[in-house]
């Protein structure tokens, strides 16, 4: 069947899991610990899962260009842009059906005044993104560490710098992990 008959009507059904859990330590030291999971799955296994809103993860989630087909960017940082993303249909990059992140941060903030909140961060990240179930592996993870800083200013919102060292290479990618500079802005790394 070919592709504009196959998905003249899409259907799927899309899951995703937030979990986020601030504890101050010591002082004004708190540690963030987040969560995120999704999976999109299909109703008939004929036509199999749209490739629609699919996952795009790596980087700094600032793509740059339009969201046509619905896609989720998932940011990753010490990792290039969508390069935890797997690359499979018709030699396109369409992205993952499930992916999974994990992210421990230290805060710190340096100022508290609301019109220029302040913090310091240092951060610890594991995730992947899978094409389907058959592929999906909970244990087969990237691995990443660094620090950044995040100003809130009431007229841009949530602005962040962050430097990240990716540990794992991806095959066919050499330049994607390693050293890696990203920035943010309302969160688009969360």
């Amino acid at each position: 069947m070919p592709d504009n008959e196959k998905y003249k009507w899409v259907e799927y059904h899309k899951w995703g899991i937030k979990a986020y859990l601030y504890k101050q330590i010591v002082g004004n030291l708190v540690v963030a610990l987040k969560l995120r999971y999704g999976f999109l799955g299909t109703y008939n296994s004929v036509i199999g899962v749209t490739p629609f809103e699919r996952y795009f993860v790596g980087g700094d989630g600032l793509s740059g260009y339009n969201n046509m087909d619905g896609r989720e960017i998932v940011g990753f940082r010490g990792y290039s842009n969508e390069s935890l993303t797997p690359d499979y249909y018709k030699d396109r990059n369409n992205g993952g059906t499930i992916f999974s992140k994990n992210t421990l941060e230290l805060r710190y903030p340096m100022s508290l005044n609301p019109n220029s909140t302040i913090y310091a961060l240092a951060f610890l990240e594991t995730g992947n993104s899978w094409v389907g179930m058959e592929d999906f592996e909970p244990f087969q993870l990237y691995r990443a560490a660094g620090f950044g800083v995040r100003v809130f200013l009431p007229m841009f919102g949530l602005l962040g710098l962050d430097w990240g060292y990716g540990f794992d290479q991806i095959p066919g990618l050499p330049n994607a992990s390693g050293s890696q500079f990203h920035f943010s802005i309302n969160s688009s790394i969360d």
